[in-house]
């Protein structure tokens, strides 16, 4: 193989312009530094090691390298753009061999004259996209087609042009730097990206400058690094900066590309600003009686700095308004709250001067140079005059009387003035919802105090009570007191025993043996405490058998005097003691001890005292007594339960009597047993319950016996029984049971209504056909003639056998 170099068929192409020319050139001078550098001997396999047979026929190895070629990128000519070419020494130029390439691009981008080995580029490269490709030749015989060199591989380089401007790729920037931060205070750094070779010539060396911004930054050629370029830089002045950077390429130099970004700095703040008040003098005004927490007005000093910067406290500088009035901070606004701390009071003092000072919570050192960071106003508060009620002066809570104070007797007095310049006259009074029973009273002009009921300590020995004070002409304005009064004792209540003692003593009895401990109880509270006196009363001054000691502290015992005691003579002993206290006045009482005389075993133990102790032992238990009431009421709950269950079984009967009659109809369906059939129904018993009456056979009411019925001639008439209502008849009975059931009805809840009313009392009168029935007829048998019913066959052979003989009777009783 034996290639001809790339550059060498750019003189044969050189239709493009000077500058493809230019560019070819510069091209070839530095791939021919290349080769000279990699001079070798090499074999005729395209850098691969000769055939020794081939060696040993006297052939000489190549002494430059072909692997390689070089393709501009961009390339914008009409014509394929000539890449290289590739040649066997064994090619004779007689055409019989044959040149192919494959890989990347063979038969696409890259084609090949088979016949001259020419390579030409049919498309547009792109060095960013791709750098390189790797391709293999062959040479074949055209005829056999067989290899006549060994297969080699080479390379063909796309060879960059400055076509890629840079780009920042990490854009938008956004940097941040302190206000007042010194000259040269980095910002933030920028970077732009090439994408031409950065290992060939200067296309990918970038450098950076400053478009836009220049008064206040600079930037760094090289690294990006933006820095302040003044010192003064002030965030209440500007507070942001747009700042375009430009990246260019080629170093700078003439013709390089360029890209360039914007960048926004932020002026971050600091605390370079102190509070300032936007006025040096504030007025607010607030009534006197404004409780302690009244907000009386806000108050706010400026400041340019945001966020904590802005943060700031508050404070009184003069004594006298630190205790009147109380300054706080609001933590969303900054604002000062002003509340009053004390009761204010219009005719102590109306104006109110604060001076009121604000300062930042937080001061940077750095610039305390600037100045304080503090500032101070005056806060004028007009205090309002209100119309006040009146005030009690001076007031004491509590009061004492004696408990035998008498009616009228003066407690206290109380006093209140009208603290309003008018000085209005005060009224008093009592608020009666505290002293419901009205045992005191207040005399309205002068406020004292009086009894009003008889006191008694033992009873109620405290009472609180309300006190009202009012303006003479105004009782809205209402002051009120709380007044405790304390009720003194005296001694008005005699000492007792405590409880009604009773003692029992054996009847062998020693003297001197103790029987009971006296004590006493005295409903009196003695300053100096009780001092109670034990003797023996003297309507027993005669006693003999029993002895009291008085033992000095308000106690007192008894003791025997005599041997023994003999219950059958005496089983009970009253011995009354006389009880007196120390006063002032002394009150004496007396108590009864009853003392009984018991039967004692040998050791003392008391077995019985007499007849009362045996019948109060037979008596029953509680337990017992509860069992009995028990059993007495269940007995009582059964006996009132039967008798409710024989009153209802009762009334359940009576309501059985009373229903309809309807109930008590039977029907009998049997038609009987015919003409011979006698037995059946006893028809006497039914002619006993009516009366029936011959008809006259001159009375309209008789009907014609047809011929075909009878014998008789057609103009024998017959009368046919029928319903005759008589004047005289008496529905009393019906109405009055209708009723009734109406009645109930009505009364009953339980029964739905029903819309349904029913009589069943007679047929009806004036008929214009008679009744054919003999069942409840009014007439007299006597006036009817049943001999008709003999025409009428067989069949009603017994019918008028029935009514024939009962017309003989009658005829027969008649006569």
């Amino acid at each position: 193989w034996r290639p001809r170099s790339s550059w060498r068929g750019t003189s044969t192409d050189c239709s493009c312009g000077f500058l493809w020319t230019m560019l070819l050139l510069f091209c070839a001078i530095q791939e021919l530094g290349a080769w000279a550098k990699h001079t070798s001997v090499e074999g005729p396999g395209l850098g691969q090691q000769e055939d020794p047979a081939l060696l040993a026929s006297g052939r000489v190895k190549r002494g430059w390298v072909w692997n390689q070629f070089f393709v501009v990128e961009e390339y914008t000519g009409t014509e394929p753009l000539y890449v290289g070419k590739i040649h066997s020494d064994s090619d004779e130029g007689d055409g019989s061999i044959k040149y192919t390439i494959s890989g990347e691009g063979a038969g696409t981008i890259f084609l090949i004259d088979e016949i001259t080995g020419d390579i030409h580029a049919t498309e547009r490269l792109d060095r960013e996209q791709k750098t390189f490709y790797t391709l293999r030749a062959q040479a074949r015989d055209r005829q056999t087609d067989q290899l006549l060199e060994p297969e080699s591989e080479f390379i063909i380089k796309v060879q960059d042009i400055n076509d890629s401007e840079p780009r920042f790729l990490e854009g938008p920037y956004i940097g941040s730097v302190a206000e007042l931060s010194p000259i040269g205070t980095s910002v933030m750094q920028v970077m732009a990206s090439d994408a031409d070779d950065p290992t060939y010539g200067s296309s990918a060396r970038v450098v950076y400058s400053v478009l836009e911004g220049e008064q206040h930054f600079t930037v760094d050629s090289k690294t990006g690094v933006i820095r302040t370029a003044v010192a003064d830089l002030d965030r209440e002045t500007q507070d942001r900066y747009e700042v375009v950077i430009r990246a260019t390429d080629m170093a700078g130099q003439l013709g390089g590309l360029s890209g360039s970004t914007t960048v926004t700095i932020v002026v971050t703040d600091v605390n370079d600003n102190p509070p300032r008040f936007p006025q040096k003098m504030y007025q607010f005004s607030v009534v006197e009686t404004a409780p302690v927490g009244t907000a009386i007005g806000r108050v706010k000093a400026e400041d340019s700095d945001i966020g904590e910067n802005t943060d700031m406290t508050y404070q009184v500088k003069d004594e006298e308004a630190v205790e009147m009035f109380k300054v706080t901070t609001d933590s969303n606004t900054q604002e000062a709250v002003i509340t009053v701390q004390k009761p204010l009071d219009y005719e102590s003092k109306k104006v109110h001067t604060v001076v009121l000072e604000a300062l930042n919570k937080f001061v940077d050192p750095r610039f305390l140079d600037l100045g304080t960071f503090r500032d101070q106003t005056i806060v004028r508060v007009s205090v309002l005059d209100v119309d006040e009620p009146p005030e009690f002066r001076p007031l004491s809570d509590l009061m004492e009387v004696q408990e035998d104070a008498h009616i009228g007797s003066v407690v206290g007095v109380v006093t209140a003035l009208d603290p309003d310049t008018a000085n209005r006259p005060v009224r008093y009074a009592i608020d009666r919802s505290t002293d419901a029973e009205r045992i005191f009273d207040i005399d309205a002009n002068t406020g004292a105090i009086v009894t009003g009921k008889v006191l008694d300590r033992e009873t109620a020995g405290w009472h609180n009570i309300t006190v009202l004070a009012m303006e003479a002409d105004n009782h809205s304005q209402v002051s009120r007191a709380s007044l405790r009064i304390r009720i003194l004792d005296v001694n008005d209540n005699p000492p007792e025993l405590a409880t009604p003692y009773e003692a029992a003593v054996c009847e062998d009895a020693k003297p001197g043996q103790l029987i009971q401990t006296i004590s006493v109880v005295d409903r009196d509270e003695p300053q100096s405490g009780h001092r109670f006196y034990f003797t023996l009363a003297p309507e027993a001054t005669n006693n003999h058998h029993f002895s009291l000691l008085d033992i000095k502290d308000n106690t007192a015992a008894v003791h025997t005097q005599r041997v023994s005691f003999n219950r059958q003579e005496q089983d009970v002993y009253l011995l009354p003691i006389l009880v007196v206290d120390s006063g002032p006045p002394a009150l004496s009482s007396t108590g009864t001890l009853t003392i009984r005389i018991c039967g004692c075993d040998s050791s003392g133990a008391i077995q019985s005292c007499n007849s009362t102790a045996y019948v109060v032992s037979a008596t029953l238990s509680p337990g017992a007594l509860i069992a009995l009431l028990v059993c007495i009421l269940i007995l009582v709950v059964l006996i009132l339960l039967i008798l409710t269950l024989k009153r209802h079984h009762k009334s359940h009967l009576t309501s059985e009597d009373d229903e309809d009659m309807r109930d008590n109809v039977i029907k009998y369906n049997d038609e009987g047993g015919g003409e011979q059939d006698t037995e059946a129904y006893d028809m006497s018993a039914l002619r006993s319950l009516y009366d029936f009456s011959e008809i006259k056979g001159g009375d309209g009411g008789g009907i014609a016996a047809e011929g075909g019925l009878s014998g008789n001639p057609a103009s024998e008439l017959h009368s046919l029984p029928q319903w005759v209502q008589s004047p005289d008849l008496d529905f009393s009975v019906f109405r009055d049971y209708i009723c009734r059931k109406v009645e109930q009805a009505d009364e009953d809840q339980s029964v739905p209504p029903y819309d349904s009313f029913q009589t069943y009392a007679f047929e009806g009168s004036d008929s214009p056909v008679p009744s054919l029935s003999s069942i409840n007829t009014w007439s007299s048998s006597s006036e009817q003639d049943f001999s008709y019913l003999g025409g009428w066959g067989p069949r009603f052979r017994q019918l008028a056998a029935l009514y024939a003989g009962r017309r003989a009777e009658e005829e027969a009783d008649a006569s």
